[in-house]
């Protein structure tokens, strides 16, 4: 069967090798003219613990995961164990023949409160099974799903006798191509794009490119030889001359910070923000980006997240374009450093990668709970941007436009991106750098101050002071956490606090102002729609594919996605918002905090509340589900959603 969209999952124990071989995977589907989206889930450890990565592929965009699996590739038994009533009817699961026997109660890394689940689970099927046999056959019987046990050390032995590999142990981290060949064979995909694409993963590495190929190639030969086309799926390249890139989120909004100018990073390494820092350190050194300047960025990790916002700051005053990277607890350690920074007008950005919270929380899960946070963190009352992108695409454009905001505005910007965003993979059309520009606001230079008194905090009727970088010749000021005058003398006399404090917030009133609706707020559906849905961060993508579905059935909704909540659009949500018959807020949080924010700003409340906050990421097929009981008048106000393994 030709399928529009086909879901592949490859799961095992952290390092051995799940992400190496999904990425083979994916960007093979890329090579072949297909659109991919991949999902990535790992524990909060080194080794040993389950991950797995899920990846969508289809002829058509993808926009978001969805719940199914069509074919599981398991690395281990925990794998079947985890995910097999994921496997949807009629799929498949490919493990090893020498797991079969394994009993399910003796596999270590399975918690006993997720065996005692799993066992309810078992009994609400009437289902017994000690075995990973008697679990797939259970499965067989039920969904009608084909299992392809593999030998792999017989596969691997005919791998070791073509390389000339004497030690067979040496060879077991090849299990991940082994499963690869034989995923592939069995959808009949072609071979050439897989072999280029493990030529790219493991780059000049000649010698692991060829045994990798060898092991693709032996696996591939033994399941098209065994099993033919019994699976029944099949995976077609096709021909298109887009020109593609397939890439993570983090790396995204580390392309958007060297195309947009960011010339200082700091970070102390933290999940999952420290995967953008480290792809930055892999490419410091910039080559020549269409008519921009070639030269560095220099990333600096720090002992502590208090100094990495501190060393951003100090670069930002120097002139350069600064950032620094972090997670929730990290930022958490930050906000004195924030304040200081909006206390001095300082244009530093800070990338905000949520996860699950509070304290350490749930350190490699998706959470986005830190809207309100991001909003208001650290005491006093100063301005901020808050940016939240809502994909791959738009991080990489968010990431270049927040040095912008935080320029032109002299103030602190905080990119909000949340874990399933940095760790989703997608393929998009090749980003266009031409869309991006360079706006540096009031930066003055030794020339353009001449020999009259600098002061760099003057009261404007826009709030904004001409900006001159430290160390500029015949420039003096000073910068200091206290209340100071225009010159930066700590002043507290009051009628200096109210001009100043006057000055600093009217700047956000301008920015209010001046910023494009456009970059503010996407609106996506017929305008006249008597249904709106409002959402932000991640969950976009699975609400537009909802949204899609729930049209074709002949229900009329719209979705605005808020991007940038400070300073939040309000007339604009207002008069859309005050239209709507049915108002629901899609967001991954327990207290609909967006939803709070526009009823605060607008005095407007939502009718239905779409919510998750177990860790996992929204897809769309659960958002499908819940609009489906809206529209058909059967929800309730407030739906939890909870799917996710």
């Amino acid at each position: 069967m030709l399928r529009e969209d086909f879901v592949w999952m490859a799961g095992g124990p952290q390092g051995s090798g799940v992400d190496s071989g999904t990425n083979i995977f994916a960007r093979a589907c890329c090579y072949g003219g297909l659109h991919v989206y991949g999902k990535r889930e790992y524990h909060s450890n080194i080794k040993g613990l389950h991950s797995y990565f899920q990846v969508r592929v289809s002829p058509k965009e993808i926009q978001a995961d969805v719940d199914r699996v069509d074919l599981l590739a398991a690395f281990d038994a925990e794998t079947v164990v985890r995910h097999i009533w994921e496997v949807s009817p009629g799929g498949g699961i490919i493990v090893d023949a020498e797991t079969l026997e394994t009993k399910i109660d003796e596999i270590k890394t399975l918690t006993s409160a997720f065996k005692a689940d799993f066992q309810k689970n078992l009994e609400s099927r009437g289902v017994r099974a000690e075995t990973l046999d008697e679990l797939l056959k259970a499965a067989k019987k039920e969904n009608n799903i084909k299992v392809y046990a593999i030998p792999y050390t017989d596969v691997l032995r005919e791998v070791a006798e073509e390389i000339h590999e004497e030690k067979l142990s040496r060879l077991t981290r090849m299990i991940n191509v082994l499963t690869l060949g034989v995923s592939l064979a069995l959808v009949n995909y072609e071979r050439e794009p897989v072999e280029r694409a493990i030529k790219t993963i493991f780059g000049e590495k000649n010698k692991i490119v060829q045994m990798n190929i060898v092991a693709f190639d032996k696996s591939y030969r033994y399941a098209r030889r065994t099993f033919g086309d019994d699976f029944g799926y099949k995976l077609e390249t096709i021909s298109t001359e887009e020109k593609r890139i397939f890439l993570q989120g983090t790396q995204a909004v580390a392309l958007g910070k060297l195309v947009g100018g960011c010339r200082f990073q700091s970070y102390y390494p933290i999940t999952p923000a420290a995967d953008e820092s480290e792809y930055l350190e892999e490419n410091e050194i910039l080559e020549l980006i269409g008519d921009r300047n070639p030269g560095s960025i220099l990333v600096m990790q720090t002992e502590d997240e208090i100094a990495a916002i501190n060393m951003a700051i100090g670069a930002a005053l120097t002139g350069a374009r600064a950032a620094t990277s972090t997670s929730g607890p990290g930022f958490s350690l930050m906000v004195e450093g924030l304040g200081w920074a909006g206390n001095n007008e300082v244009p530093v950005v800070v990338n905000y990668y949520q996860r699950g919270a509070p304290s350490t929380g749930l350190p490699t899960r998706h959470g986005q709970a830190d809207l309100r946070f991001a909003m208001h963190a650290s005491h006093g009352e100063f301005p901020r941007i808050v940016l939240c992108s809502g994909d791959i695409q738009e991080c990489f454009y968010d990431a270049a436009r927040a040095f912008n905001y935080a320029e032109r505005y002299q103030m602190p910007v905080i990119h909000l991106i949340d874990k399933a965003l940095a760790n989703s993979s997608k393929s998009y059309k090749m980003f266009d750098i031409n869309q991006i520009r360079i706006e540096r606001g009031q930066l003055l230079g030794e020339k353009d101050v001449g020999n009259e008194e600098y002061l760099r905090f003057k009261f404007t009727e826009s709030g904004l002071s001409p900006r001159a970088p430290l160390g500029t010749s015949n420039i003096v000021f000073w910068n200091s956490g206290d209340e100071h005058d225009p010159l930066g003398h700590i002043n507290e006399e009051s009628t200096n606090r109210t001009l100043m404090l006057e000055k600093r917030m009217k700047k956000l009133e301008l920015a209010d102002r001046e910023i494009p609706l456009e970059e503010r707020v996407n609106f996506f559906g017929d305008e006249e729609a008597p249904n709106t849905v409002v959402s932000w961060g991640s969950p976009k993508g699975a609400v537009i594919e909802a949204l899609e579905r729930i049209l074709g059935e002949g229900y009329k909704m719209n979705f605005i996605q808020v991007r940038m909540p400070l300073p939040l659009p309000k007339d604009y949500l207002a008069e859309k918002l005050e239209r709507a018959e049915k108002k629901i807020v899609v967001e991954g949080n327990y207290m609909a905090q967006l939803a709070g924010v526009i009823r605060e700003q607008t005095g407007i409340d939502m009718d239905y509340f779409v919510l998750k906050w177990n860790g996992r990421p929204i897809s769309s097929d659960e958002v499908y589900d819940a609009f489906k009981l809206i529209m058909e008048e059967k929800a309730p106000r407030r739906q939890v959603l909870n799917r996710g393994s």
